[in-house]
């Protein structure tokens, strides 16, 4: 990684584009510092440090906008609108014709996929937005409103503001990502997201730090962090490596294709494969179940019994209780399945190696096919569903082990962030060898 780095700052081209790109990382990063107006700072950071303890929905949003979310900023929203744009728009393709033409009109049906994407998130920031100032709104802190006006037209205008501000943020954030796609490295929206998850390692550092201080004042009963804040580290390693290892794991299927003449030459007879990776579905199946389950925490947020059925219900679908590790571990495998499904069409496939001549050896062309491939299919997508819920259940099994819950970092966020390192790393090395493809040809 590192090298190819180095070779890539080497070319000045590929400089222009690395330093372009950081230079949209250090403007998100003043934006997510901003804070929005009308609001008292310190009874917001009060009530967000609450928050952050209490390890509900809020703190997995606060994770992916890299701090912004919790001191209302700029960018509060993050990426999580257009996020949730492309997933619905994705999941839309496949259910309705019209999406679904336009997805097979070539470039053209991209830009209009792309445009209503862009509308879409925009929307989903303006709701966003709304639900999150009322939450502030309805809130306080020792007494302390979180938003300076709570009557009157001064509440109507410092509204509208604070709403706007908020959806401005998420419509300044999609077009900084598309300006990476186009004049920087690429992957743009996936780039703000990687800085927002880094942005957070200092806040993991020093409440590692904490956990040590307080062994340090209270040996006899919290000792125990001295081994606990090593171990972390330790499986903070092996679950990064882990994660390289399964994303570049794959399943090669050998494929045969036949000998045919074509006027007086001979064509075909090569022997090749389709790779299909383990952790082919990516982190889409942890985003689909969080959505679900961030349902029952925020509407603890605005509805919090104190006794009865609902409080329990509403406690075992916390981030710690039991239910929800039950629950997301099941949605993670379901929304795993669900994602290949639509991604991979045995039939499909195995008439395309019918029409080009190719078998997989020992397997009759056709329906044969097209159940191996299935067959297939479906193990690798049950080791990959569950690699992701291991991955994304161990950080919640280690705090509810150890005690140590408000880390704010899960496998959510590491997928995301080993993810994003390694497909900039291979974007970056096509776009060398393009350019020395070029440079021969010319």
């Amino acid at each position: 990684m590192f090298s190819t780095m180095k070779n890539a700052w080497a070319i000045p081209d590929l400089r222009k584009k690395i330093l372009f790109t950081l230079f949209i990382i250090v403007v998100f990063r003043f934006g997510a510092v901003i804070t929005v107006p009308f609001l008292n700072v310190e009874a917001l950071q009060g009530l967000m440090g609450q928050v952050g303890e209490s390890g509900n929905a809020l703190g997995y949003l606060d994770m992916l906008s890299g701090g912004a979310f919790a001191n209302a900023t700029l960018f509060a929203m993050s990426v999580t609108p257009y996020i949730n744009s492309s997933i619905i728009l994705q999941l839309l393709t496949v259910a309705l014709p019209p999406l679904e033409r336009l997805a097979k009109e070539g470039e053209e049906g991209r830009k209009k996929i792309a445009a209503i994407t862009r509308y879409v998130t925009v929307v989903l920031g303006l709701i966003q937005g709304t639900a999150y100032y009322f939450y502030l709104h309805n809130s306080s802190y020792e007494g302390t409103p979180i938003t300076m006006f709570n009557s009157g037209w001064e509440q109507a205008f410092s509204a509208v503001v604070i709403i706007f501000t908020f959806t401005a943020g998420t419509a300044l954030m999609m077009w900084m990502g598309e300006q990476v796609n186009k004049y920087g490295i690429g992957n743009g929206i996936s780039i703000l997201l990687f800085s927002g998850i880094v942005a957070r390692m200092p806040h993991i550092m020093n409440t590692l730090g904490k956990y040590l201080q307080i062994a340090n004042q209270d040996p006899s009963t919290y000792g125990k962090y001295y081994a606990f804040v090593p171990i972390f580290v330790v499986l903070f390693l092996a679950v990064i490596w882990f994660i390289v290892l399964m994303n570049n794991s794959e399943r090669r299927i050998p494929i045969q294709y036949a000998k045919r003449m074509v006027g007086r030459k001979m064509y075909g007879g090569q022997a090749s494969h389709i790779p299909i990776k383990i952790a082919m579905s990516g982190v889409m199946p942890i985003i689909f179940a969080s959505s679900i389950l961030a349902i029952p925490s925020t509407i603890q947020l605005f509805t919090n019994p104190k006794s009865g059925f609902w409080k329990g219900f509403l406690d075992a679908f916390s981030s710690t209780g039991w239910m929800y590790s039950l629950v997301y571990f099941l949605l993670i495998v379901m929304f795993a399945y669900f994602y290949v499904t639509i991604q991979y069409n045995p039939i499909e496939m195995a008439n395309n190696l019918r029409q080009s001549n190719g078998t997989i050896p020992g397997v009759r062309p056709g329906k044969p096919t097209s159940d191996f491939i299935s067959r297939i299919l479906s193990k690798l997508t049950l080791i990959g569903a569950l690699f992701l819920a291991v991955v994304a259940l161990l950080p919640i099994i280690f705090g509810a082990a150890t005690g140590m819950h408000n880390m704010s970092l899960g496998g959510t966020s590491l997928i995301i962030l080993v993810g994003v390192a390694l497909d900039t790393v291979k974007q970056m090395e096509s776009q060398m060898m393009m350019r020395y493809y070029k440079g021969f040809l010319d």
